[in-house]
């Protein structure tokens, strides 16, 4: 899969994770143009010190954007982490979760940090009064980006893509804002948020290899598939037929 075919799919691809050798190789992939991490992210990479990986990050991957989150349950706290990150780097966002786990509101604090200059990347989304309440909330000025659960939208039984194509229109009624594809699932994800002109979708790095798959002969797909099944069956070395 080459650059130049990801460039006609309509969406920007974000890597998402924690890991900074799989970053960095998606880095020089050259097939990305941002990227994203979490909490649960860091863990699951086993990432000990957050100032240190954040670091890290940003000085192995210098000009693209990259969106580290914040920590803290509590709005103030939340305030403080929140400028602390932003002075990791030039290209760095912000990600504020868009209530904090009592279910208050994170609004006051986003719109407050997007009019301070801050970019704010507004996670944790799932409905259409959050996706109006982040945009009315992020300064068009400063930018921003929306990043809506479209995967976990899915995964409750709900069609994503009449949302998605929704919020993508109230997300570009002000400038600068874009709107993101989170929890992405399955390649095919990438062609879904480009119908519905989203503006990016983050990837895991298992789906960025996956794009080599993109456009490949279903039949070619088939012989592969089938051969890959001989292969895993004579190195299991087990026999139905005695003969």
């Amino acid at each position: 899969m080459d650059e130049t075919r990801i460039n006609q799919l309509g969406v920007e691809l974000y890597a998402d994770g924690a890991d900074i050798d799989q970053m960095v190789d998606a880095y020089k992939s050259g097939l990305v143009t941002g990227f994203t991490t979490n909490p649960s992210l860091m863990k699951a990479a086993g990432v000990t010190d957050y100032i240190e990986f954040a670091h890290q990050a940003v000085a192995s991957i210098p000009d693209l954007p990259i969106s580290f989150e914040v920590f803290s349950d509590d709005f103030g706290d939340m305030e403080e982490e929140a400028h602390i990150i932003s002075h990791f780097g030039t290209h760095v966002y912000v990600k504020i979760p868009v209530m904090n786990s009592l279910g208050e509101s994170s609004i006051p604090l986003i719109h407050k940090l997007s009019h301070d200059g801050i970019k704010v990347n507004a996670t944790a989304i799932f409905t259409e009064e959050q996706v109006r309440n982040v945009r009315d909330a992020l300064d068009e000025t400063t930018g921003g980006i929306v990043s809506v659960f479209a995967g976990r939208i899915a995964d409750t039984g709900v069609d994503p893509r009449p949302l998605m194509s929704k919020y993508a229109d109230i997300v570009h009624f002000k400038p600068n804002l874009k709107l993101l594809w989170a929890s992405q699932r399955e390649v095919y994800n990438i062609m879904q948020a480009a119908q519905t002109h989203t503006d990016i979708i983050t990837c895991t790095p298992d789906s960025l290899k996956k794009l080599t798959l993109l456009g490949k002969p279903l039949a070619e797909y088939s012989l592969d598939t089938v051969k890959r099944f001989k292969a895993d069956s004579q190195a299991l070395g087990f026999k139905i037929l005695t003969k």
